[in-house]
């Protein structure tokens, strides 16, 4: 028989959700902040900010490095390797590979064609290969969040409150964190609107979440989630891509009503007790 003692602390608290949410604003926005109310010494002594640079990934890794290092901080080595193991976890209802493998490209691509665009995005002047290489390197920036928002944030969330407001509550905390960026010269985001990007990020996190419950809180499923969103490949389609995944995620929030309002069956743990879930 084994005893308490012998078992590895494996459950992050609840009140672990706020550190995370300050490690993850105070990281992002300490860097971004920087360049914003002091652009010349911060270009000075870091270099002008851009997508490719250090310090733009280190305010993008934001909440992963937050949810890994509580993770680490309250389960020890042996919770981190449970907790990655969640990267193993792919199995879920069919629909949601084929959304998000097929259906979030037709959504951009209906979106393009709405505003008279094309159905992939021109090709660069440095080719195919080049638009490859970015794809690879998105890999390795947004979906690294996930390791934060959906690994940490929602097993939390779903503890207290329905998947349906933690998705909401995640989303719109996610739309304020990418705040300081709309006001970041050299990123993409100086370009956007705030309010669309604000309401599209509370709808996919709305969209994720039953997803994630599906794959018993799988990281893998919302990290190529993620990475859909940001693939080079797919065209520029806002504002009208932003519209369609509200009205999609009308229709799935009422097909799963019963489990997006609901507490039971929602994933509530942060580190796994057993690696079940790749079965």
């Amino acid at each position: 028989m084994t005893s308490n003692a012998d078992i590895p602390k494996q459950t992050l608290p609840s009140h672990a959700l706020q550190f995370f949410a300050l490690l993850t604003f105070g990281i992002t926005w300490g860097v971004i902040g920087g360049y914003i109310y002091f652009p010349e010494q911060a270009a000075g002594t870091f270099g002008e900010i851009s997508g490719s640079h250090p310090l733009y990934f280190l305010a993008t890794w934001a909440p992963g490095i937050a949810g890994v290092l509580l993770v680490l901080a309250f389960g020890g080595l042996r919770g981190l390797r449970a907790f990655f193991s969640r990267l193993l976890y792919w199995r879920c209802a069919p629909v949601w590979w084929a959304f998000i493998l097929i259906g979030i490209p037709l959504v951009f691509m209906a979106g393009s064609l709405i505003k008279g665009g094309p159905l992939v995005a021109p090709v660069p002047p440095e080719g195919v290969g080049a638009m490859v290489a970015l794809m690879f390197m998105m890999l390795f920036l947004g979906p690294m969040e996930e390791f934060g928002w959906r690994g940490v944030a929602q097993p939390l969330l779903q503890r207290h409150v329905a998947p349906f407001w933690a998705g909401a509550i995640i989303g719109a905390a996610w739309g304020v964190w990418h705040l300081p960026a709309f006001y970041l010269a050299g990123v993409v985001y100086e370009n956007w609107s705030f309010l669309p990007f604000f309401i599209g990020n509370v709808t996919l996190a709305i969209l994720v979440t039953p997803i994630f419950n599906s794959a018993r809180g799988s990281l893998l499923l919302p990290m190529l989630f993620h990475w859909q969103l940001i693939n080079p490949f797919w065209p520029d389609a806002q504002p009208y891509d932003t519209w369609i995944l509200v009205a999609v995620a009308v229709v799935v929030v009422w097909l799963n009503r019963k489990t997006m309002f609901s507490r039971e069956g929602a994933v509530a743990k942060v580190v796994p007790d057993t690696d079940r879930g790749r079965s």
